[in-house]
């Protein structure tokens, strides 16, 4: 296999092994909750857990992979996450499950600035749609085969044993990387990281608020989706495992879909920067008109498929979410990636909390949950007017050795 489509194939296994293991916990969650006691507002707090510490760390992963280059830094977060996905089965009461799923959010921090310096090193800016597109339909899809595949596994392994097989199954991954990648040297200044730059910029900070709003609500899927269908909706375990999956299903059809758009309306109408704010409107917009309607249909098959279309539209905003932060960063994509994923994942953190909590106050009242997601996604689409999504942060570069950077070989 050439170099472009083994950089594009690790781009995509690895991020349906990070979501498969982040959507693993809340299929699992009704046994995990009358195992350990666990009330909502627990749970919420248990979903939560991954998210915090995920975000406080992006931008140092997204820093060291900067200074030292992808491959380290990729193999560091696989051993770590799949250590404490493992770890996740060992848990005995609340603090022990809130602990572990913090330190799995900080060993996994840095998988996708990682993947946006890989793809930034080695593919051209036409490639990296199509690439990002088809590695954010792998993330996706990774979560969509989550409630069927624990479904089968509990035939033979309970929730414990399933994490501790999870685990096994990074480190497999980890191990063939290893293998596969290999260090080369390119004479290239080490950046330095200009934080007043970084931190000064509006299209950095908009980038960042509106991928907030997009994990915000993408959250709502892999945490509490599978109880919402069988509490609110009177899904069997059986049919409650296909709709969970349905929407995640969607969504990487969305990203596929977004990859391919936003190559061919950058060729139509000669802007990369207009064809992605189209895309940015369209995304949020259509997420949260769709998720206003399917709060209003009864059938529930009917409403699963409008919340699918609502899942399918928020995805365009993947790959021009992450091909402009390649652009803005320039040398340091991990630094600014990581900017924007720490923004995001703080969405991830907060909305699970918050929809248990309201959930806590309305007596499940669940519309209330949707319709602060709808909210939020309408102002995801206000950043867009905001980001100048191809214009570079200052370069400038410090007067050090040259590094490795990583480079797969070809043989």
């Amino acid at each position: 296999m050439s170099t472009r489509p083994r950089v594009v194939a690790f781009g995509a296994s690895l991020a349906a092994l990070s979501f498969l293991d982040r959507a693993a916990i809340s299929q699992m969650a009704p046994a995990i909750a009358k195992d350990l006691h666990l009330s909502p507002v627990q749970l919420g707090l248990v979903f939560s857990a991954f998210g915090l510490t995920y975000a406080a760390c992006e931008i140092p992963s997204g820093w060291l992979c900067d200074q030292f280059g992808a491959r380290r830094l990729l193999t560091r977060v696989v051993l770590l996450w799949s250590l404490f996905t493992a770890a996740t089965g060992l848990a005995w009461n609340f603090p022990s499950l809130v602990v572990t799923r913090l330190l799995f959010g900080a060993g996994e921090s840095g998988c996708f600035p990682g993947l946006a310096r890989v793809f930034r090193t080695w593919l051209s800016r036409e490639e990296r749609n199509s690439a990002e597109g088809i590695k954010a339909a792998s993330a996706r899809w990774g979560a969509a085969l989550t409630p069927a595949l624990i479904v089968a596994l509990y035939s033979w392994f309970n929730w414990r044993q399933i994490f501790m097989l999870f685990g096994a199954g990074g480190i497999i991954w980890a191990t063939v990387f290893y293998r596969l990648y290999r260090d080369e040297p390119v004479m290239e200044a080490k950046p330095s990281t200009p934080w007043t730059a970084i931190l000064g910029s509006r299209s950095v900070w908009a980038l960042g608020i509106q991928w907030f709003c997009h994990y915000y609500g993408f959250y709502f899927y892999i945490t509490w989706l599978p109880l919402y269908l069988y509490q609110a909706r009177g899904l069997d375990l059986r049919h409650e495992s296909f709709a969970a999956g349905l929407p995640l299903f969607s969504a990487g059809a969305g990203s596929l879909f977004a990859g391919w758009a936003l190559t061919a309306l950058t060729r139509r109408i000669g802007s990369t920067a207009r064809a992605r704010k189209l895309l940015g409107y369209a995304a949020y917009g259509g997420a949260a008109v769709l998720l206003l309607l399917f709060t209003f249909i009864a059938n529930a098959g009917l409403a699963i498929t409008v919340l699918a279309l609502s899942s399918f539209a928020a995805e365009f905003s993947g790959p021009i979410s992450w091909t402009a932060a390649m652009d803005i960063g320039g040398e340091r994509v991990g630094t600014v990636s990581g900017f924007m994923n720490m923004l995001g994942h703080c969405g991830a953190a907060i909305a699970p909390t918050v929809t248990g909590v309201l959930l806590a106050m309305s007596g499940n009242a669940w519309n209330i949950a949707f319709y602060c997601s709808a909210l939020i996604y309408a102002a995801g689409a206000v950043c867009w007017i905001f980001i100048d999504s191809t214009t570079p942060l200052p370069s400038s570069h410090r007067a050090t050795p040259p590094y490795i950077e990583t480079r797969v070989s070809e043989y």
